[in-house]
């Protein structure tokens, strides 16, 4: 038995009902590893989980956490070719905030030789949800135009260097004047815009008559509306996430979402055959059922060899709940992670 740390919800509701408890991990089952954390990535689905939004929140006490980077210290009966000492990152549905995890060997990569915990902590759920949304859905070919909200988040800045892989434009859009400055200095987008009042005119002129092919969005809202009708016929919008309908509390603002959800955008399925555009979307916990497929596309993304995920902010374990505020609040450039 391992003496383990967990930053476990009693329930869903309140992310004040995230608390730091000691409890007792057992040895690895067969087909798993038993991982020593170092590092742990938050994602939008961990909030949305713990206030309970998000669809695949456990019920009941959970541990949230997605992703994360560690050492394997012990190997279960028949867990493949790993050893303990080996540097992973992992993916796992739910209980990523941890000191130690139990996890079935599929779903661990090596971290590579010259990346840090933190970046691989970071890459995981980051790397499948830009690779699937733009190869698998989005169909991704040389010299599309493709427009990335939250260009500066995780899934932004690594949608962005597979779209340059690849050979496709990009246009990166962001909510704050301190992120434009950052991804002008040091991501390769084609162009930077600010989601102001102005935002469709700026659209517009940076397309400068050209078509705008795809879209990777996650705003909603007003914004998710002007993409669409910025959208080209044969384009294709992929819908991964909804920030506009996050909270900055502890708890959901729910006369605020309920106004947003009556006030949302009416895509009508008759209109899509004249309008000649697809509307798709898809939730990354789906490819964690899919092994293979997940072990499919991560190899395609690893193929790219795309530089180490930017991670722009680092907090201490015992700091989780500070680490979780930034994250809510807008204010994060590429991704905040935890270290244990």
């Amino acid at each position: 038995m391992i003496d383990r740390q967990v930053y476990r919800m009693s329930k869903a509701g309140s992310i004040r009902n995230l608390e730091l408890r000691h409890e007792s991990l057992g040895a690895p089952g067969p087909d798993e590893v038993c991982v020593q954390v170092h590092a742990i990535a938050l994602n939008f689905a961990d909030i949305f989980a713990m206030q309970g939004l998000y669809s695949a929140t456990p019920s009941g006490s959970f541990i949230p956490g997605l992703e994360y980077a560690g050492e394997i210290v012990e190997v279960g009966e028949g867990a493949g070719s790993w050893q303990a000492g080996d540097r992973v990152m992992g993916v796992t549905r739910f209980g990523g905030y941890a000191t130690y995890i139990n996890s079935h060997y599929r779903y661990v990569l090596p971290l590579p030789d010259n990346w840090s915990f933190e970046e691989g902590a970071g890459f995981p759920v980051q790397g499948l949800t830009a690779y699937y949304a733009l190869t698998e859905l989005g169909n991704l070919k040389p010299g599309m135009n493709v427009l990335i909200h939250s260009a500066a988040g995780g899934v932004g800045i690594l949608a962005n260097r597979i779209c340059q892989k690849l050979g496709a434009h990009t246009i990166g859009t962001v909510g704050r004047v301190d992120k434009v400055d950052f991804l002008r200095k040091h991501e390769h987008y084609g162009d930077v815009i600010l989601r102001d009042s102005n935002f469709y005119d700026k659209l517009m002129r940076s397309l400068n008559g050209h078509p705008l092919n795809l879209i990777m969005e996650c705003i909603g809202g007003h914004i998710l509306e002007l993409g669409w009708k910025a959208l080209a016929p044969m384009g294709r919008m992929v819908v991964y996430g909804n920030a506009s309908f996050s909270s900055h509390g502890s708890k959901p603002n729910y006369p605020r979402l309920i106004w947003k959800y009556v006030r949302r955008p009416q895509i009508d399925p008759l209109k899509l055959p004249t309008e000649n555009k697809s509307l798709m979307g898809f939730n990354l916990i789906y490819l964690y059922e899919q092994t293979d497929m997940m072990h499919e596309l991560l190899q395609g993304l690893q193929q790219l060899q795309l530089a180490p995920q930017h991670v722009g902010h680092v907090y201490a374990f015992s700091d989780m709940h500070e680490a979780i505020s930034l994250f809510q609040q807008g204010k994060s450039i590429g991704k905040v992670v935890v270290t244990v």
